[in-house]
């Protein structure tokens, strides 16, 4: 969706399919930085674990729960309360030397 007023684009995520056919290469294409690369590379892994039907176990919903520990901010408190046993993931060190440039 595009608004010209304040010169953005924001795309609506809807199904696994879009996450792995445009979303996912998108990123691998045009890499993040900083913090924000390291959280992509663990939202791979959750990615993989429910294409592969983890999340429908109760190990892999904890091992996604655990991961997600480790991404942005954290748990909720509602989920910090509901997943008692969570061990945070070691998150990915990132190192940006410089922008690439993709021209």
């Amino acid at each position: 969706m595009k608004n010209d007023k304040k010169n953005e684009v924001s795309f609506r995520v809807t199904s696994l399919e879009d996450l792995t056919n445009i979303l996912i290469p998108h990123f691998s294409k045009y890499p993040l930085l900083t913090k924000k690369a390291a959280d992509f590379k663990l939202f791979l892994q959750v990615t993989e674990l429910i294409k592969n039907k983890g999340h429908l176990t109760t190990e892999g919903l904890q091992e996604i729960i655990n991961i997600k520990s480790s991404i942005n901010l954290g748990l909720s408190d509602e989920l910090k309360l509901n997943f008692i046993n969570t061990v945070p993931v070691q998150r990915p060190t990132i190192k940006t030397i410089n922008i690439p440039d993709f021209n």
